[in-house]
This record gives structure tokens, C-alpha cells and sequence, in this order.
């Protein structure tokens, strides 16, 4: 899948198919696109290489990308301040992170290895292969959920981090690939789509996107000419119900809502 750039707007190849994601018409194949709408602006440090991002306990967790800048980070949201970091290894490229009850998942690019540490303290416990790349991560109540690129979602047993099952995710059954940063939110989980200002909205169980969040206008306030400056980064406050999305270099972090989404 590539992404391609117009002055009408933005395309998503999926696979070989052209959909429509201006946020003014809803895709080909009939899935709704609706604009993400800014509820509120936090700070967000404009160096981080944002690769996985989740919320809790009043703190945003990040991990950011770039070897020999990997960095694993608590953040004060309303401030953006840095309360604790800790680096991953030398020669790692960090990708997604999870927090599962007292222990803290992170996964890496192309190294096939990912990090276990202490949550919230950010020590190094161990670590653990899998195969292929890393992209995302999140949760539901009973797994662990990533992405490494492909249309397929994994589910992880959080404890032995052993593949369950995988998820197909399918756009009116054609597959969506570049699934990136993951969040599960009301039931279902969103993925960005890497290189795109797309988040898709898929059913956990039939792996359909349910709709397109269209991240267009925020993307356009960031105003930044680097390629590398795309939409990562999806984090949920369950006990407020608030959304939060930013990107890779964003100087903002952004609250949204989605007119057809309670939250």
C-alpha cells in the first residue's frame, strides 16, 4: 500500500484500490469518513519520534522510534513535561508499548525482539523474540493486540506474549495493510494507517473497518514539510472517556471527538 498525495486531497492505495479520504465523501467501497474534531490542545515535545502512546493513571506513556533515540516516556499531559525516561538499548528502532497490570511491553522495528519492564518504574525486566517487524500495540480485557505492517493483527497471551490468533482487517473485504499504532477504545480497536492521516476503526471480531477518522485538519495545523511528520499516536482515558491523537515531530497533542462516536 502507498499513500498518494493530490491537491483534492489524500488517497489510500488498499491494496491495488484507491479510497477516497478527504473527509468530504465517504470512501468507494460505502465505509463513512468522518473528521476528527479538536476538543482540546495539549503540548507534545516537536523531537519526539512518537511510536506507541497510551494513557493512564493521569500520565501519557510513549515510546519513540530512531535508533540510538528510542527513548520510553512519562508524560504530565496538561504540561507535556517529562516526569521519567528510560532508552531502549543500543542499535534498537522503539515501536509500540502496552502496559499489562504491573509490567510494560515494548516492541522494536525489524530486530524481531521486544523489551519487558517495570510499570510504572521503567526498569528493564528482560526480553522476548518474535517474528517479523513491530509496529503497534494495545490490549482488550484478556490479550495483547499488535501490528507489524501487515493486514493481520496478532493476539498475544499477555503473560507468555505466544501468538492466539491473528485478525484480518478488511476495508468492504478488500485487506488494509500499514497498520500502525493501535488503540482500543469502546470496544473496538483504532489503527493508524502509516503514511496517511487516516485512523481506521476496525471490529475486533470480523477484523471490518467500521469507518475512517479523517485527521486531515489537525495534520494541516501542524504544517510541517517533513514526510516523516505523519499521524501517530492514539491514546484513550477510559475513567473521562477522552481521546487523544498526535503525530511523529506534532509539537501538539489533540483531544478529539467524533460526531458518530460517543465519547
Amino acid at each position: 500500500m502507498v499513500s498518494v498525495f493530490s491537491r483534492t486531497g489524500i488517497g489510500l492505495f488498499v491494496s491495488g484500490l484507491l479510497f477516497s479520504v478527504s473527509g468530504v465523501v465517504a470512501a468507494q467501497d460505502g465505509v463513512p469518513v468522518n473528521r476528527a474534531q479538536i476538543v482540546a490542545v495539549f503540548p507534545h515535545d516537536p523531537e519526539a519520534f512518537t511510536e506507541g502512546l497510551f494513557y493512564q493513571d493521569g500520565y501519557l506513556f510513549e515510546s519513540t522510534g530512531r535508533v540510538g533515540h528510542s527513548e520510553i516516556r512519562k508524560e504530565a499531559l496538561e504540561t507535556g513535561k517529562m516526569i521519567a525516561q528510560t532508552s531502549l538499548p543500543d542499535g534498537y528502532f522503539g515501536e509500540g508499548i502496552v502496559a499489562w497490570r504491573n509490567r510494560l511491553v515494548t516492541l522494536t522495528w525489524r530486530s524481531e525482539r521486544g523489551f519487558l519492564w517495570s510499570f510504572p518504574g521503567l526498569k528493564m525486566l528482560g526480553n522476548f523474540r518474535y517474528k517479523g517487524e513491530g509496529w503497534g500495540l494495545t490490549h482488550d480485557d484478556s490479550s495483547l493486540i499488535m501490528s507489524d505492517g501487515s493486514p493481520c493483527l496478532k493476539r498475544l497471551d499477555p503473560v507468555t506474549l505466544r501468538v492466539l490468533s491473528r485478525i484480518c482487517v478488511k476495508a468492504a473485504g478488500v485487506p488494509v495493510s500499514r497498520l500502525n499504532e493501535l488503540e482500543y477504545i469502546h470496544g473496538e480497536i483504532w489503527a493508524n494507517i502509516w503514511m496517511t492521516p487516516e485512523i481506521a476503526r476496525i471490529d475486533p471480531v470480523t477484523g471490518e473497518v467500521k469507518s475512517w477518522i479523517d485527521l486531515t485538519g489537525l495534520a494541516e495545523k501542524v504544517n510541517s514539510f517533513d514526510p516523516d511528520a505523519v499521524a501517530n499516536g492514539i491514546a484513550y482515558d477510559r475513567k473521562r472517556d477522552r481521546i487523544f491523537v498526535t503525530g511523529k515531530y506534532w509539537p501538539h497533542l489533540y483531544q478529539i471527538k467524533i460526531n458518530d462516536f460517543k465519547n
